[in-house]
């Protein structure tokens, strides 16, 4: 969004028509930018709208012109817009944790961040309550800042995206992230997040998952990530002796539950 007024007039709507605003994002850097969609409407005849008590009516209220006669001249709907920028990941190879079923296993996972402003002005990041965070049980994002080797103060919040509840009820307790170091390159300026994840599954499985970051100057990159759990090793060989032909033989073994 750029400073520009663009001004759409001569609209005329009937009672109960819909009218669609078109709102173009092109942005050039990574950060958030922000804008005001704006509506006013007005009589078509010019007379005013009648107000019982406009002496009640708050002189500093934006979404309503008083006329001299008390009366309401004109309405606006002021629309906030935030646009967010998304890096363009086209065909990433995803970052594979492999492991067998009831091992664990712990890997470095590094994702490169293209396009990060660290003078931008900061602004809060969206938080979405539907992304599952595996940091944490109270699926609570995690804000991380880090200033080693950084020229100004960066600020990124992650989380871990699920294709489905399923797959999340699966996985959010079998895989921890977390931040342990950030680089940026003091030639392209690429900065790069090197996270420590840790997989402990119980049972075989592959499944998808996507790392979304996000700075709070407003960018967005998403990586692919895909955990995978093998067979797991034999817990014991059983053996039968036979006591004769056409007899049956009996053995017993215990089985130990994992959980209650």
């Amino acid at each position: 969004y750029h400073n520009d007024l663009f001004y759409l007039t001569g609209a005329r709507l009937a009672p109960k028509e819909k009218l669609d605003i078109p709102v173009l994002f092109m942005p050039d850097t990574m950060k958030m930018y922000e804008a005001v969609v704006v509506i006013h409407v007005m009589r078509e005849n010019g007379e005013n709208w009648p107000y019982e008590d406009p002496e009640e009516l708050n002189k500093d209220l934006k979404s309503v012109t008083v006329a001299e006669n008390g009366g309401l001249q004109e309405i606006r709907w002021i629309y906030p817009v935030h646009g967010i920028p998304e890096a363009v990941q086209q065909k990433l190879v995803p970052a594979v944790i492999c492991c067998q079923a009831r091992q664990r296993v712990e890997r470095r996972v590094e994702v490169p961040l293209t396009g990060v402003v660290p003078g931008a002005t900061a602004v809060p990041a969206t938080r979405n309550s539907a992304m599952a965070n595996t940091n944490n049980p109270a699926n609570t994002q995690e804000e991380i800042q880090h200033t080693d080797g950084l020229s100004t103060t960066v600020e990124f919040v992650y989380e871990l995206q699920y294709q489905s509840n399923e797959i999340k009820s699966q996985l959010e307790s079998l895989v921890d992230m977390h931040l342990v170091e950030q680089e940026q390159d003091t030639e392209s300026g690429i900065i790069t997040l090197i996270f420590n994840t840790v997989f402990a599954p119980n049972k075989p499985m592959r499944n998808e998952a996507t790392l979304v970051v996000q700075c709070t100057t407003g960018g967005v990159w998403k990586f692919p990530m895909l955990f995978i759990a093998m067979e797991p090793e034999v817990d014991d060989v059983i053996n039968i002796e036979a006591v004769g032909l056409n007899k049956e033989s009996i053995v017993g073994f215990n089985l130990t539950s994992q959980t209650r």
